[in-house]
């Protein structure tokens, strides 16, 4: 069994397979010890944001099996479970000898920031087996991590960090000249499951373990409130004593000062570290430290008179709670926000309803927080939440193209006549991808693929198919033109629309829908809002039908690709939807065309008169009349005549809102046209 040392190098992953008495040899090298030494002292006086930059300097160990670019080559079962955030070093070394007790530990070492402890915990089959399809896989770990998780962290008594189950899971590189390896561990034995494994809420199933006991113990550790504390007292000391002058008695200033961050419950050290930044100009620190050490020593109830208003109290306890129990983020698509919650098997984010906002106030309340349903409403209804923008996400975190042509291919799985498909397709998505990053603000995508081919052949699940997994909540096939302020929702809270059984849009909805494809900006009014703003549009259309006789506007055909789907589409190979998208970005960086050419439009527009409708009055034309050759034949008649006398000569009675798509289609039909009092006279010969 192997595991894999992944490394980044000229911003592309390295991956190295690694036998496990070559990792244990790599732990304990010299050479690591100096690496892992500067990264942990550079950890400790780095802020939280530039940790994630040093943390991608670092080699990864994937312990889920042997890993390379373009996927898993072999799994092992091993998984991967991490107790952070511990005091110091010294209490990392003692939960690793615990760790190290028990015989189904595989391998455990001290994290490379130092305060952390990593272990492997080996899981297989009741055969021996271990699955090696990716979904088969992927349920498997997933069920042997909640088992993992749920076994050890009770009899350990440390809080395991909790993350999403995945194969590629892994920890940075350490070094441990201790390291703990049993080759021999008993592996635990798991039935392979059939279906991933259900979230479950804060309520359910597991008391997660967390660092912090309760609101209040948590709240007065957050070394922001106590910086807060501080603000307020020096406020209140300036009110009482004047403001800053050389000439003034510092004493009694500095003495209230300290009595009031002695209730406070600041520590006397941050107390004389503050007050110096402000007075250090004036006095010494050595008056300031004697001075608030004396009031220290003086007085009593530590903590116990909190300087802020009981407002604002309440306020820093909420956003505490929040914190520390939930997850929030803003969909800017959805226009709502969304929740998870921490220190539970919940990895997903879900939307945020009534009845999930009157949970989250209970919560609150049994420990002790006089928080509300409509606090909890301003809160995640406010610039609390970052906001979330999940295609713009998804298009950032993607790697670097490897230069191989993907989107031709895929555009290949539907078996057509049209030789230019392949190449219509290829500008499409790039349009797709260039619009759902805002690279044209002016234009939208108002062409669309259009499949025609028989009932079965995997034309819904083709265009399905065309977002990753990750983004397919933004994929809709259900579209009602004839509610308009919802269709023009669609735009931003949709990546793709597929208007499937695309005959069954109405004629009268066809100006609507023209509409629809060429808005670049949507202009709304959200729900419950006073105001209309534009929002950007993301949404490209895509659409299906059964019939061939889909087109009812010949000028508005140029928005279609109408492509006749001849056999079955090939949905069955997988798509590398990283790559896949990583070469529209490529493309679109060299900045290739992603729109059609006037010429394209016209060879398209060709193209696409096969599927033209064949209104029943020009059939009716056809049957009883022709179009003259030259002067000397045939009758001029005007277009209101010619439709009156197909109703008479055929016996159908005619729709009077048609005669103005009549005439436009005579102008098309007819060469030999006069000028008259009585208007535009077409020659036509009766057959």
């Amino acid at each position: 069994m192997k595991v894999t040392k992944q490394t980044l190098y000229k911003k592309e992953w390295a991956y190295r397979p690694l036998a496990m008495d070559v990792l244990v040899a790599l732990v304990r090298d010299g050479s690591t010890k100096q690496t892992v030494e500067s990264f942990r002292l550079k950890w400790r006086i780095s802020l939280p944001g530039e940790r994630d930059r040093l943390a991608q300097k670092m080699p990864r160990i994937l312990f889920g099996g042997a890993f390379r670019k373009d996927g898993m080559k072999e799994y092992n079962g091993w998984i991967l479970l991490e107790a952070d955030h511990l005091e110091s070093l010294q209490e990392a070394e003692k939960l690793k000898r615990a760790v190290s007790a028990y015989p189904q530990t595989l391998f455990a070492m001290i994290g490379a920031e130092g305060r952390s402890v990593k272990f492997v915990v080996p899981y297989m089959r009741p055969d021996g087996s271990l699955p090696q399809e990716r979904s088969a896989v992927e349920m498997f770990h997933a069920h042997a991590y909640r088992h993992a998780l749920k076994t050890f962290e009770p009899r350990l008594g440390s809080p395991i960090e909790l993350h999403e189950p995945a194969p590629e899971m892994g920890c940075l590189l350490s070094y441990d000249p201790d390291v703990y390896y049993n080759p021999e561990a008993f592996a635990i034995h798991l039935e392979q499951p059939v279906e991933m494994p259900d979230e479950s809420l804060y309520q359910e199933e597991y008391e997660k373990l967390s660092p912090s006991g309760n609101a209040g113990e948590a709240l007065y550790n957050n070394y922001r409130y106590i910086s807060i504390q501080f603000e307020l007292a020096f406020q209140r000391a300036l009110s009482r004593y004047g403001n800053l002058d050389t000439k003034m008695d510092f004493k009694p200033l500095l003495t209230y000062l300290s009595k009031l961050c002695f209730g406070a419950g600041i520590e006397e050290e941050d107390c004389v570290k503050w007050t110096g930044l402000y007075l250090g100009g004036m006095l010494s620190e050595v008056e300031i430290r004697e001075t608030v050490g004396n009031v220290y020593c003086v007085e009593k109830g530590f903590g116990g008179t909190p300087v802020c208003k009981p407002e604002q109290l309440q306020t820093l306890k909420m956003e505490e709670f929040m914190s520390r129990r939930y997850e929030f983020r803003f969909n800017i698509m959805t226009g709502a926000p969304e929740y998870r919650e921490r220190n539970t098997f919940c990895f997903s984010f879900r939307p945020i309803t009534e009845r999930v906002m009157n949970s989250i106030a209970l919560n609150a309340q049994k420990e002790g927080l006089q928080l509300w349903d409509r606090d909890v409403h301003r809160y995640v209804y406010s610039d609390r939440l970052s906001d979330y923008a999940p295609i713009e996400g998804y298009l950032r975190a993607l790697p670097a193209w490897d230069g191989k042509d993907r989107i031709r291919p895929l555009a290949a799985r539907i078996p057509c006549d049209n030789p230019r498909w392949e190449q219509l397709f290829y500008m499409w998505f790039l349009s797709m991808v260039a619009h759902w990053q805002g690279r044209d603000v002016q234009h939208s995508n108002s062409v669309s693929p259009l499949l025609v081919g028989g009932q079965g052949c995997g034309k819904s699940t083709f265009c399905l198919n065309l977002l990753p997994p990750e983004l397919r909540t933004y994929y809709t096939d259900s579209i009602d033109f004839s509610k308009k302020r919802d269709a023009e929702l669609y735009l931003t809270r949709f990546g793709l629309i597929n208007i499937d059984e695309f005959d069954q849009v109405s004629e009268r909805h066809q100006g609507f829908l023209k509409h629809l494809l060429q808005k670049p900006v949507v202009n709304i009014r959200k729900p419950y809002a006073t105001q209309v703003e534009a929002v950007q549009r993301y949404a490209s259309f895509i659409a299906t039908s059964n019939h061939t006789d889909l087109l009812s506007d010949p000028s508005g055909s140029r928005r279609f690709i109408c492509i006749e789907v001849l056999g079955m589409i090939d949905n069955v190979q997988p798509i590398d939807y990283a790559q896949l998208y990583a070469q529209a970005i490529a493309a679109l960086d060299r900045n290739e065309r992603y729109w059609m050419t006037h010429e394209e439009e016209l060879v398209q527009m060709a193209v696409n008169e096969e599927f033209q409708q064949r209104p029943l009055y020009e059939d009716l034309f056809y049957r009883y009349y022709r179009p003259a050759t030259h002067a000397d034949e045939g009758e001029k008649k005007s277009a209101g005549e010619l439709y009156l006398a197909l109703q008479k000569k055929s016996g159908m009675k005619l729709p009077q809102g048609r005669i103005s798509y009549f005439g436009r289609f005579l102008k098309k039909a007819v060469e030999l046209m006069y000028n008259s009092k009585r208007g535009v006279l077409y020659l036509v010969v009766e057959k």
